[in-house]
């Protein structure tokens, strides 16, 4: 696990891409925010998070528990998932408003809708 990365990975890599290609300026990893957002727009007070579907925990074909060391993986998996949803209140009550993008929202076809994804939470008042 100590090569898993938190930061910089392929998914937001090809998410900052998609903004800066589309003339969206942003900061990055924000520490003094909750959850330190991968993404983010002090100006309009929006956040972007890219979530691995494995790690945090995604309804999608991608994540499947492991079959082994099963205690280890549901408390490390359950904990993700649960700071994840804190994080989120507390920037709410901050007045932040969040984007969560899936890893599974960047890979082949899905990639066209995320642009309209984004588009919509940034570009919304």
């Amino acid at each position: 696990m100590s090569r898993i990365r938190g930061k910089d990975t392929k998914p937001e890599q090809i998410v900052r891409k998609l903004l800066w290609d589309n003339g969206f300026r942003y900061r990055l990893h924000k520490k003094d925010l909750p959850g330190k957002p991968d993404i983010v727009f002090i100006g309009k007070k929006k956040a972007i998070f890219v979530h691995g579907c494995f790690w945090h925990k995604h309804d999608c074909k991608n994540f499947k528990w492991p079959q082994s060391n099963e205690e280890f993986w549901r408390e490390k998996i359950e904990g993700n998932a649960l700071r994840d949803l804190k994080n989120q209140k507390k920037l709410s009550k901050l007045d932040w408003k969040y984007l969560i993008i899936w890893e599974c929202e960047i890979k082949g076809k899905a990639l066209c809708g995320l642009q309209q994804k984004v588009d919509e939470f940034l570009l919304e008042d």
